[in-house]
């Protein structure tokens, strides 16, 4: 989402040392963590960003894009029934719709980080709004399937703007020892989209209808549009950024290679893959139709549970940021802790004998899969450490596309098992496990490295700190 949704080397337990984790002066160039692996630090590290109610209110127009952006991203969610009946589809054309959205989302992750490290934030959200709005506008009009599809994509490509710009603009506005408070409260905001969708969105469309309901929603695009135009600044006086090395080949593949080598790139990447993707396929398309067609509740029940998955990530990513901010060895267990408990109840559900799942369990289920987005939020509290300010988007970006390509992938092969299957929830939804194997696999493979890597940069800045003239 995530996410700042706009929505960092791997290391927890006894394999962690003492890490700068988000609370890094990373963010304001240099590689010295601002607190310890266990407390936190009230210090402001030098090129630090004043922070204050001027950030505040300059970062919350970016969150305020992101917001509008996710309830664009998720209203398929709770129009995926109607979907199939407007445009008489079957579920692998319907998983069609999020996989499309989130291919170009993904593929956009890495061209969006180079586009905010040469163009700015205000540049890049400022494309990014006119493109989701129009596509929600698009979506909303649409008369065929082809043309919805087309729609959707464009949508994908706007969303994709906007999760690492609010990203970037809070590293540019906030000291780097906030960054992990303020990336779960930027994911926060964008869940409040989509806990609109599940609320408000589904109910206007069995009120007001198709057309009205997504163009009406196309309106709060234009609203933080103009916003965004009026007041948001990229960084405040006196922090400027240095100037952008000359664009071309060579400065995009620096980029990306530099970021790709630190471990903390990689294992953030895999903690997003494997935390983000259960929630993000359950609340993006296939919740509903699996509590009402599997489980047989009604769309309202099903509509509230989808509420609380929503409303449990919320509660979990304030809980999460403060946590982090505190003991940065805290990450690993964390990210891994959640996909234990996602992997557990999800089995108890899809498992359990007879029809239905009790109300108890489903229940269970939803609150679990709401700490899935602030456990992908993760991600970037390992990647953020491991690179320099000049190269915060490109590997915000490389993080960013993990749990975007699980999701996608989950959503395709949901729907082809669903097709084979006859209908089979069970089989279709234990695709789930392989990717959590491969993501796990990954993150105990990395963790360790990232670790030493961590250590490696604050005894280097430790010893920088000793030798500065006075």
């Amino acid at each position: 989402m995530s996410a700042s949704s706009g929505p960092s080397a791997g290391s927890s337990g006894s394999s962690e040392g003492p890490s700068s984790g988000s609370g890094s002066s990373s963010d304001s160039g240099s590689s010295a963590g601002s607190s310890s692996g266990s407390g936190s630090s009230a210090v402001t590290l030098p090129g630090d960003p004043p922070g204050g109610r001027r950030a505040a209110w300059v970062w919350g127009i970016g969150v305020a894009v992101y917001f509008v952006a996710v309830i664009f991203r998720t209203s398929l969610g709770v129009a995926g029934l109607d979907a199939a009946d407007r445009f008489d589809v079957n579920a692998s054309a319907l998983s069609t719709f999020s996989i499309l959205q989130l291919l170009v989302y993904a593929g956009m992750q890495i061209p969006v980080g180079l586009m905010v490290d040469r163009l700015g934030t205000k540049k890049v959200l400022t494309i990014g709004v006119v493109l989701f709005t129009v596509g929600q506008l698009g979506f909303a009009l649409a008369p065929s399937y082809g043309t919805a599809l087309g729609a959707r994509a464009l949508l994908g490509c706007g969303d994709a703007m906007t999760f690492i710009s609010v990203l970037r603009l809070g590293t540019r506005w906030f000291p780097a020892r906030r960054g992990p408070m303020i990336g779960q409260v930027a994911a926060l905001f964008g869940m409040a989209g989509n806990l609109v969708s599940t609320i408000f969105i589904s109910r206007a469309l069995h009120g007001l209808g198709w057309t009205t309901t997504f163009a009406g929603s196309a309106l709060a695009g234009a609203v933080v549009l103009v916003l965004l135009l009026l007041f948001l600044k990229d960084h405040p006086e006196g922090h400027e950024p240095p100037p952008a090395e000359h664009a071309g080949a060579a400065y995009v593949r620096k980029q990306i290679a530099e970021s790709w080598r630190e471990p903390g790139t990689r294992l953030g990447l895999w903690v997003h893959f494997t935390t983000q993707f259960p929630a993000m396929m359950f609340l993006l398309l296939w919740g509903m139709p699996f509590l009402v067609e599997a489980q047989g509740l009604s769309q309202a029940v099903a509509g509230e549970l989808l509420t609380l998955v929503v409303l449990s990530n919320m509660a979990v990513g304030l809980v999460y940021g403060q946590v982090i901010a505190r003991h940065h060895r805290a990450r690993a267990p964390l990210a891994l802790g959640t996909v234990g408990a996602t992997a557990l109840i999800w089995a108890m559900t899809i498992a359990y004998p007879g029809d239905h799942a009790p109300t108890a369990l489903l229940i269970t289920l939803c609150a679990v899969l709401g700490a899935c987005g602030p456990a992908s939020m993760i991600g970037f509290d390992f990647a953020r450490p491991a690179n320099p300010p000049e190269r915060q988007g490109t590997a915000s970006g490389i993080v960013n596309m993990g749990g975007f390509v699980a999701s996608m992938t989950t959503l395709f092969a949901v729907g082809v098992l669903l097709d084979a299957t006859d209908g089979n929830y069970r089989i279709a939804f234990s695709s789930v496990f392989v990717l959590e194997t491969l993501g796990i696999v990954q993150i105990l493979r990395l963790r360790a490295r990232t670790a030493r890597r961590e250590r490696e940069r604050l005894v280097a800045s430790r010893v920088e700190a000793v030798h500065v003239p006075a």
